[in-house]
């Protein structure tokens, strides 16, 4: 559903859009599953889907640059693209989107697992911190596939410890960093580090920067 090249009002339509497509899958839903009591439906696997160890939900968010940004302005920014289960339902969102390296100005794309906001003062996210890759022009596409695939895919091998991960669409360079719930925890730090360079496949003299987030709060 994420059509969004330059065009910064085009809110209400991709809205509309988003609410056909959600009108559609509810409906393929509605059939496919029996009647709950629950209002909001647990997102879960179809029939003979691959399902994926967690449920995740991607997240967009774009800021006119020059406006200052409050935790509640960022809250109002961020927009929820959907949830997924499975790694069918994944790659039905993800061949919708715009690659990384296709948007424009400053905006963001958030994978988290199901009920993590991408915020630093969420429950799962206030003891933690990130690994941030600051990326020249031109990898970013290609170094966010292999991140938030790695991360479905439970390659880091830090139990629960891994909160989503961040692509940041800037205009000298592109950013990427992956979130953990315990920055204290260097064991879990250094083998995600060491996970990110495998996976990323980085040239060597590539920077990364721990950082936590209480420190980015500040």
């Amino acid at each position: 559903y994420i059509r969004l090249k330059d065009d910064d009002s085009g809110d209400h339509d991709q809205n509309e859009e988003n609410n056909t497509q959600k009108d559609s899958e509810k409906e393929k839903n509605d059939r496919e599953k029996p009647q709950s009591t629950t209002k909001r439906k647990a997102v879960v696997p179809g029939p003979a889907e691959h399902p994926l160890q967690y449920n995740y939900t991607f997240w967009y968010s774009r800021r006119t640059p020059g406006r200052p940004t409050s935790s509640q302005s960022y809250e109002q920014n961020i927009k929820q693209i959907g949830t997924f289960a499975s790694v069918e339902q994944f790659w039905r969102f993800y061949s919708h989107m715009v690659r990384p390296g296709d948007l424009t100005g400053h905006s963001d794309f958030h994978l988290f697992k199901e009920g993590i906001k991408p915020m630093w003062e969420d429950d799962a996210n206030k003891n933690g911190g990130k690994w941030i890759i600051r990326l020249r022009k031109g990898l970013a596409s290609r170094c966010w596939e292999n991140l938030i695939l790695a991360m479905l895919g439970e390659q880091f091998m830090v139990g629960e410890e891994i909160c989503g991960a961040v692509v940041s669409v800037r205009f000298q360079e592109d950013i990427i960093s992956i979130w953990n719930k315990t920055a204290s925890d260097q064991a879990t730090t250094a083998r995600i580090r060491d996970t990110l360079r495998r996976v990323l496949n980085l040239p060597p003299n590539t920077i990364m920067e721990y950082k936590t987030h209480t420190d980015s709060i500040k």
